[in-house]
């Protein structure tokens, strides 16, 4: 059983959220910055356009591994420290891009931020599973997980403005100031929660052979197959989107960047709604429905979208529909397994899901400049389909009184 969420007397819930819900937002913000700005990337710095999403992807593959190896670490000593050599980590390798030059130190500084989001990774979602009852994880991974959303609303946005009057450089130095706020926050705020901690010695061979045990279980194998789906799904369609708006229908970065907050406030609406609905009604069936508008709508994006106004409704539609799954996963993953052992189950999910993020980066890529957007969205589509019946086929909904 876990149990609520204990504070010192001195700390408030309600700020522990908030300095949650800022982690999320700075990773966040950081790694969503890339798309829109690829186009500006590329010709400031000449890269061409088939490897540009490879900074993209190269991001990714460290997640995953710094995943993987975080995961145990956090299970044994606990998830505080995670968060804050993360959070620390994050920091410099943000204020490090000053130093970019070309596409060979992009690709360094990009390697490095990938390491401390791999240590952050499925930090927050873990940590609300290590402080709240099952029944309760939905609302507030809702409310956490906005943060992204606030990031579509007001980061990317001023990120896209600040990068076309200073320079591409620029977002990563205000992301750098706010992520550098969640490190002094939970140094000062963030109590770590009263659960059973790994009591194995930490090893190479045991976690390695932790993760081999948990994969064997066929719902985690099924969950980890999703989640490498879902990545790989949103990866393929979003990173080339600004392009192709940019470059076919010449909507402009100032444009992007309102469509960008427009996602948001779908994001921010929808997220943690669906995550209290989950509490009450189940997991599965919401996201098999939003896996299934999703594919429709990915799909139907280059025969529909012809003008500014149509990608507007069109991208508040996918981040509806994004939104939706988002919660709902999340805190299923979180009953899968016990206490101890759920920062590694996480780590896991999320490596392979970054893994699916890095290698849509690299297909995404050669599909774009050979083939056309078109590709791009009939792929995201299948993988986007097959995400929701593997959760809706070969993923047990948990019962609340076990949990």
């Amino acid at each position: 059983m876990t149990r609520p969420l204990q504070t010192n007397g001195e700390t408030s819930p309600y700020l522990i959220v908030f300095t949650l819900w800022l982690l999320v937002f700075s990773s966040a913000s950081q790694t969503m910055i890339l798309s829109p700005i690829l186009p500006m990337i590329g010709d400031q710095l000449s890269i061409s356009d088939a490897v540009l999403g490879t900074l993209v992807s190269v991001y990714s593959m460290m997640v995953a591994i710094f995943a993987i190896i975080s995961g145990p670490i956090s299970d044994k000593f606990g998830r505080r420290r995670i968060l804050i050599m993360g959070c620390g980590t994050m920091t410099v390798a943000l204020t490090l891009h000053a130093f970019v030059t070309g596409y060979y130190s992009f690709l360094a500084v990009r390697i490095f931020a990938g390491a401390a989001g791999g240590m952050l990774s499925g930090a927050a979602v873990s940590y609300i599973g290590d402080s709240l009852p099952y029944e309760r994880r939905g609302w507030a991974t809702g409310w956490v997980m906005s943060g992204a959303a606030f990031g579509q609303i007001v980061g990317i946005p001023l990120g896209i403005l600040m990068a076309s009057r200073w320079g591409f450089r620029a977002p990563f130095y205000l992301f750098a100031g706010t992520m550098a706020m969640t490190v002094l926050l939970i140094i000062a705020k963030i109590p770590q929660p009263d659960v059973k901690r790994s009591a194995h010695r930490l090893s190479i061979g045991k976690a390695a052979a932790d993760y081999v045990d948990m994969l064997r279980r066929p719902e985690i194998a099924w969950a980890a197959a999703a989640y490498f789906l879902m990545f790989l799904g949103v990866s393929v369609f979003v990173i080339y989107l600004p392009t192709w708006l940019e470059r076919d229908l010449n909507i402009q970065a100032d444009q992007i960047a309102v469509m960008f907050l427009i996602g948001g406030v779908a994001n921010v609406l929808t997220g943690p709604r669906a995550g209290k609905l989950s509490d009450r009604i189940g997991r599965r069936g919401i996201i098999l429905m939003a896996c299934l508008g999703l594919s429709v709508v990915m799909i139907l994006t280059v025969h529909v979208v012809t003008n500014l106004w149509t990608a507007y409704v069109f991208f508040f539609l996918t981040m509806v529909l994004v939104a939706m799954r988002v919660s709902p996963f999340s805190a299923l993953l979180t009953a899968l397994v016990s206490d101890e052992r759920r920062g590694s189950l996480m780590s896991l999910t999320v490596a392979l899901g970054q893994m699916g993020f890095a290698l849509g980066g690299v297909v995404a890529g050669p599909l774009f400049a050979y083939i056309g957007y078109g590709s791009n969205t009939a792929l995201a589509a299948v993988c986007v389909l097959l995400m929701g019946l593997i959760v809706w086929f070969f993923i047990p909904e948990p019962d609340p009184r076990a949990t």
